[in-house]
């Protein structure tokens, strides 16, 4: 699907010297971070589940070892 990607002047200064340096295009280069991110999106909602369910369970313990 196309789509339309506004940069300002500054921004597209640097997605060019991305690609350069990396020897990729524009494209590929924005398409990448996309997916990147998204992987780190995913990877801190993992975290946070595991958290969720660890922090509660060692509470007590947190709360002990802040208070020495």
């Amino acid at each position: 699907m196309a789509m339309t990607l506004r940069l300002t002047e500054e921004e597209n200064l640097r997605l060019a010297q991305l690609a350069q340096a990396e020897g990729r295009s524009k494209q590929e280069v924005v398409r990448l971070a996309i997916a990147d991110r998204y992987q780190r999106m995913q990877q801190e909602e993992k975290l946070g589940e595991v958290l969720g369910r660890v922090l509660p369970k060692y509470r007590g313990l947190l709360d002990r070892l802040g208070s020495s």
